[in-house]
C-alpha cells in the first residue's frame, strides 16, 4: 500500500488531483485508514496508470470514468487502443520534427505539408470513437464540439480565457463578494454551453483541479495573473456551498 504522497510522489499527479479524482469517483483508494490517511495498492496504481494514458490522449476526465467504469470495457483492449493511439501521435510529431529540421537545414524550398495531413488527424479520431464513442460522457462532449471549425474551437477556448482574465480583475475582492459569485456562475453557464453540463459537483470539482497547481493552474494565471486560479477555486467552493 502506497500513501496519496507516495503516489504522488512516483506519478507526479498532485496531492489535491489525486484527492480531486477521489471526490468524482475517478479514482478510489482501496483503503482509508481510521486517521483519514488514503491509501492506494497495486490496483489502483494500474488504474491509475491508465488514466494518465487517457490523459495524455486529451480525454476529459468524464469520459474516462465512464469508459473504466464500463463493465464491459477490456483492460487489455483498452491498454491496446491507447498504444495504438499514441503512436499514431508520436509518428505525426516525428513528421514535424523533421519538416522543421528540413526547413531549418535547407530553407523554404525544402517544405513539405505532409506532416500536417489532416486525414491522418481524421483516422486518429475515428479511432477514438471506435474504441470510445459508446459511452454516455464520450458522446455528450462529441456532441458539443462536433461541427466547430478550428477557429470556432479557438474562440471557444479564448472566451473561456477571458473569463480568467476578468477573474484576475477581481482580485481585490473577497470571493464572497457578490461581484466574484456572479463570476463564477458566467464560468459555470460558459461550460454549460460549450462544453458539459457544468453541474455542482462537476465544477466543484473543477475549482480543485483550477488551484491543484500544474499546467491548468499555470495557464489561469497567465490569463488572468498570479493567484487567480487559487482564487477562483475558493470563489466556487463558496458558491457550491450556497
Amino acid at each position: 500500500m502506497k500513501t496519496v504522497k507516495e503516489v504522488s510522489e512516483l506519478t507526479g499527479v498532485s496531492v489535491r488531483a489525486l484527492h480531486h479524482y477521489d471526490a468524482i469517483g475517478l479514482l478510489r483508494p482501496t483503503r482509508v485508514t481510521e486517521a483519514g490517511y488514503r491509501l492506494y495498492d497495486g490496483e489502483a496504481l494500474k488504474r491509475l496508470w491508465t488514466i494518465l494514458l487517457f490523459r495524455e490522449l486529451d480525454f476529459p476526465l468524464a469520459a474516462i470514468r465512464a469508459i473504466l467504469d464500463n463493465p464491459a470495457t477490456d483492460r487489455e483492449n483498452v491498454l491496446n487502443a491507447q498504444i495504438e493511439l499514441l503512436e499514431m501521435r508520436r509518428n505525426r510529431l516525428d513528421g514535424v520534427i523533421r519538416l522543421a529540421k528540413n526547413v531549418r537545414d535547407r530553407g523554404g524550398e525544402a517544405m513539405s505539408f505532409q506532416a500536417f495531413d489532416r486525414e491522418k488527424q481524421k483516422e486518429y479520431a475515428r479511432r477514438a470513437k471506435e474504441t470510445w464513442g459508446g459511452t454516455e460522457a464520450y458522446r455528450e462532449f462529441e456532441k458539443k464540439d462536433a461541427g466547430r471549425a478550428p477557429e470556432e474551437k479557438e474562440e471557444v477556448n479564448e472566451g473561456l480565457m477571458r473569463i480568467f482574465r476578468e477573474f484576475g480583475s477581481l482580485l481585490a475582492l473577497d470571493p464572497a463578494d457578490a461581484p466574484v459569485q456572479a463570476q463564477v456562475k458566467a464560468l459555470k453557464d460558459y461550460i454549460t454551453k460549450h462544453f458539459y453540463d457544468c453541474k455542482p459537483e462537476i465544477l466543484a470539482g473543477l475549482g480543485q483541479m483550477y488551484a491543484a497547481g500544474g499546467e491548468m493552474t499555470q495557464n489561469i494565471d497567465a490569463a488572468g495573473g498570479k493567484g487567480t486560479a487559487e482564487f477562483v477555486g475558493r470563489a466556487i467552493e463558496i458558491f457550491v456551498k450556497h
